[in-house]
């Protein structure tokens, strides 16, 4: 069974002030941030393909990205849809359609969030193989509350009950998008995420815990903390921490 990774980069940044280019395609040390996300797909000697879902406008700056870089994996580029869920539907279709990969397992990830690790896709591969999908998770360090449409707190729940939904989100293709070909028929068009659209359609979710600082980088404040993040990381590897 082939493994494929679909990454996600069709949002373009409202929340980043960024008023040049999507969020996706900020640098750091001379890369956008998604070349920083792919070269893990790119380097894990089980992912056999990646599926790109980008920013219409952007595609062809992407490929030329690609080129440079040497990402030899993109087996699919396709632009994004009007939500989150339609644009995850393009890059899963182009998957489908792909004799060599429908029957593959797919890992669905964020181009924004490249605070992953190798370790982290091979958890998902395996515990999709195991048991049917993998949400990445991360532990809450602060206590989360419920509230009211008030704003009146209405529970306080236990943090040792609690995790923080992250990416990869990984699935056998073949539920996944019999998931999303039924919302779309069912008119069930803007679902949060794939655990959500795999959970309403009745699918058992196991979890694999994935690092604490695997953050999507949606704001100025997550840029500062990635950079700051990947340089602890660099250094970690320069002076053997």
């Amino acid at each position: 069974m082939k493994n494929v990774g679909l990454i996600f980069a069709g949002g373009v940044g409202s929340r980043m002030n960024s008023k040049q280019r999507p969020k996706q395609f900020l640098e750091l040390n001379g890369r956008a941030i998604i070349i920083h996300t792919l070269e893990y797909f790119e380097r894990h000697r089980e992912i056999d393909a990646i599926c790109i879902v980008c920013v219409e406008d952007w595609i062809e700056h992407l490929k030329e990205l690609l080129e440079r870089y040497h990402i030899k994996k993109v087996k699919f580029v396709v632009p994004g849809g009007e939500t989150g869920q339609a644009s995850i539907y393009n890059g899963l279709k182009a998957i489908h359609d792909n004799d060599e990969y429908k029957d593959s397992i797919v890992l669905i990830h964020d181009g924004v969030r490249p605070l992953i690790s190798e370790q982290l896709i091979t958890d998902n591969i395996l515990c999709v193989k195991e048991n049917g999908s993998a949400i990445t998770v991360a532990p809450a360090i602060e206590t989360i509350v419920s509230t009211d449409v008030k704003n009146s707190i209405t529970k306080i729940m236990d943090r040792k009950d609690c995790k923080l939904a992250r990416a990869p989100q990984s699935f056998f293709m073949k539920d996944i998008f019999e998931v999303h070909t039924k919302a779309i028929a069912d008119g069930n068009t803007n679902m949060i995420d794939s655990a959500s659209l795999m959970q309403h359609y009745g699918f058992k979710l196991t979890t694999v815990d994935g690092p604490v600082e695997n953050i999507k980088i949606t704001t100025p404040m997550d840029f500062y903390l990635f950079r700051a993040i990947y340089e602890i990381r660099e250094n970690s590897q320069i002076f053997g921490f």
